[in-house]
């Protein structure tokens, strides 16, 4: 598939005009195709081929003739003849945090900057302060952004390398030769970001596994070819790849060996030895005369250390092995435990997608209830909604839950808040929602103080179920704002405010030890997608796995409540009068 590809391609074709200062409208639209086409289920190709392009949400005739010159000629025209207006260093500078497009502009423009290490340069000599828009806010600010961007640099976002996985799992499974097969590493912990994939097969034939790994159409590079292991990288996102091949006696303990993490082990390790064992990726073994005792699954080497079973999300040697040892590990939440999704965008603001259809695929996905909480008004570039809009997109979805059956449609908001701690809508016009999100998206390097006053203010209207995307990061190119996040906890403990776990890959927000800190001073958690397209609610997963690392169990968070229980939460007459 060529999906991410093609969404790469237009990406770039938005950034490209944008650094360019064409109109917004037009690299809109690019930008909306790519998102659409990024998480497509179907092959693009295949579309293509089909003549179904302008079936795709936002791909038009221009569109879609400029897709099919890609996918036919392996290059497209158009693109080739904006790259030579633009050097290709100019585009990563639109990855450092603080500098968008017109930024940009300026500084290809008056400086000549072609790449970020040129930006470092002109920084350090103080050489943007002078330029208009800039100063040495600015500049302190950009140099903190290549600070972040260099930290990640190497490293991917876990839905990629998750996706990616998965894909050659479904290769390898194809092979009759290989008997069991699972992903290790901090894939399988489910960090935020990762390094490389790692994968454990067991077989009697491990030569023809190895033939069998390094002929998928994929790879780009075979880095190693052994007998019990290999490593490739991979065409489209240079990701590496290892696998290893153990015999059945051995999978168990090569899975816990393999996922790690390393702080976990050793302590692990120092426990076995302590129990007159010796541990390794080949099983634990008597340490008197190194008789093999068990390896076979994680669960009987960890029962042979009288701990509990440890869940591989939450080995971090974060207290997990001493609640194992004392029989008081969290039963975490699960992947089918989530009922709805209460952050999802429809395109009555700057969603793709309109609400019947996100009600369908809702459906499909076995939820009870959705929840469509488009922006508010002041957010005009989020096409933010009115109070005429939200009484026509209440109606609409009046009339949806009227004619389908086994999916509840509720009507929200993902409100505004202001610079002063006000909301952007008066209370006349939240009284109008099932429920209202709220969340920051401006002025991000306020102070400490103020914009953690701001968020507190906030949350005591009487009228917010849940703040969204608390921290506002967005991973490898936006920190977190300066906030006290021991005085949001305890406002929402007060206010009975629920915390978003954001599921969008780049954000996971909030992140897995901010949640678990949350978790132990006594918040509630939602967990929410912040889908702007029907593929995104697929997101949830990742949202899941973070609220596991965090320690969460299906009680902490609200999605997983019954429709019943949920309806009594969001009964506004109940709660005011």
């Amino acid at each position: 598939m060529k999906n991410k590809l093609v969404a790469d391609l237009l990406y770039q074709i938005a950034d490209l005009l944008d650094i360019k200062g064409d109109i917004f409208f037009k690299t809109r639209a690019y930008r909306i195709a790519a998102q659409t086409i990024e998480v497509l289920n179907e092959d693009i190709e295949v579309i293509s081929k089909e003549d179904r392009l302008k079936d795709i949400n936002g791909v038009g005739e221009a569109l879609s003739l400029k897709i099919k010159e890609f996918l036919d000629e392996g290059k497209l025209q158009y693109f080739e003849k904006l790259k030579k207006e633009i050097p290709a260093g100019v585009l990563d500078l639109l990855n450092i945090s603080g500098l968008g497009p017109k930024k940009v502009s300026i500084l290809f423009n008056k400086l000549n900057i072609l790449n970020v290490e040129q930006l470092k340069i002109a920084c350090i000599e103080g050489k943007l302060r002078n330029l208009d828009g800039f100063g040495e806010i600015t500049e302190r600010n950009i140099l903190r952004g290549i600070s972040l961007k260099e930290k990640t640099s190497g490293r991917i976002l876990l839905n990629i390398a998750y996706e990616t996985c998965m894909e050659y799992i479904r290769y390898l499974k194809k092979y009759d030769n290989i008997d069991k097969i699972s992903m290790a590493g901090s894939l399988r912990r489910m960090k935020e970001t990762i390094g490389d994939i790692d994968l454990i097969v067991t077989s009697d034939y491990p030569n023809d596994v190895m033939e069998y790994f390094i002929k998928y159409s994929k790879v780009k590079t075979i880095l190693q070819k052994g007998k019990t292991k290999s490593s490739v990288l991979l065409k489209d996102n240079n990701i590496q790849v290892d696998l290893r091949v153990v015999e059945d006696k051995s999978y168990g303990a090569a899975l816990q060996y393999f996922t790690g993490s390393k702080e976990h082990n050793v302590k692990i390790r120092g426990i076995s030895i302590k129990e007159g064992y010796k541990l390794n990726e080949y099983g634990l073994y008597t340490k008197q005369n190194g008789t093999y005792t068990v390896g076979k699954t994680e669960k009987e080497i960890y029962e042979k250390l009288k701990l509990r079973y440890i869940e591989p999300e939450i080995r971090e040697n974060r207290g997990e092995i001493e609640a194992a040892y004392l029989k008081k590990l969290p039963k975490l939440v699960k992947y089918d435990d989530i009922k709805g999704d209460f952050h999802i965008h429809s395109n009555w603001s700057d969603g793709n997608n309109n609400i019947e259809e996100l009600a369908l695929y809702s459906k499909k996905l076995g939820y009870k209830y959705i929840g469509i909480a488009d922006h508010s008004e002041s957010l005009k570039i989020a096409n933010g909604l009115n109070s005429r809009k939200i009484g026509k997109k209440i109606e609409e979805i009046s009339r949806l839950n009227s004619r389908l059956s086994d999916i509840e449609i509720f009507c929200g908001t993902e409100c505004d808040i202001k610079k002063n701690g006000k909301l952007d809508y008066n209370k006349d016009a939240l009284k109008k929602f099932d429920y209202v999100g709220i969340a920051i998206h401006s002025s991000f390097r306020s102070s400490k103080n103020d914009i953690t006053n701001r968020i507190i203010s906030a949350m005591q209207n009487e009228y917010v179920d849940y703040l969204a995307h608390p921290t506002c990061r967005i991973i490898g190119r936006r920190e977190p704002i300066d906030i006290d996040l021991e005085k949001i906890f305890e406002t929402a403990v007060e206010t009975n405010t629920y915390l978003e776990i954001n599921s969008f890959p780049d954000r996971l927000d909030l992140n897995d030890l901010n949640i678990k800190h949350g978790k132990d001073i006594g918040v509630k958690f939602i967990i929410g997608t912040d889908s702007h397209n029907i593929n995104h609610l697929n997101f949830m997963r990742y949202g899941i796995a973070t609220a596991r690392r965090g320690w969460l169990n299906k009680e902490d968070i609200l999605n997983t409540y019954s429709i019943e229980k949920i309806k009594t939460i969001f009964r506004r007459d109940k709660r005011y009068g």
